[in-house]
């Protein structure tokens, strides 16, 4: 049985008034990457889910749950 990834990047994203490709532009990915992310259905690198938390402020384990 697979896990699934869910993550609060969607909501920190609006919260803050970023489009996706706006937050991709800020980690250095291709906004189809915050798509896939956001989606649950592309399991970030470490080095990926570093640098959106460093970005939003909060702990990597705050932002991406299994």
């Amino acid at each position: 049985m697979k896990n699934k990834l869910t993550t609060k990047i969607k909501d920190l994203r609006l919260a803050k008034g970023l489009t996706q490709e706006d937050l991709a532009r800020e980690v250095g990915v291709r906004r189809e990457t915050i798509v896939f992310v956001e989606q649950g259905k592309y399991v970030p690198s470490l080095k990926l889910a570093y640098d959106i938390s460093k970005f939003f402020g909060k702990k990597i384990e705050e932002i991406f749950f299994f």
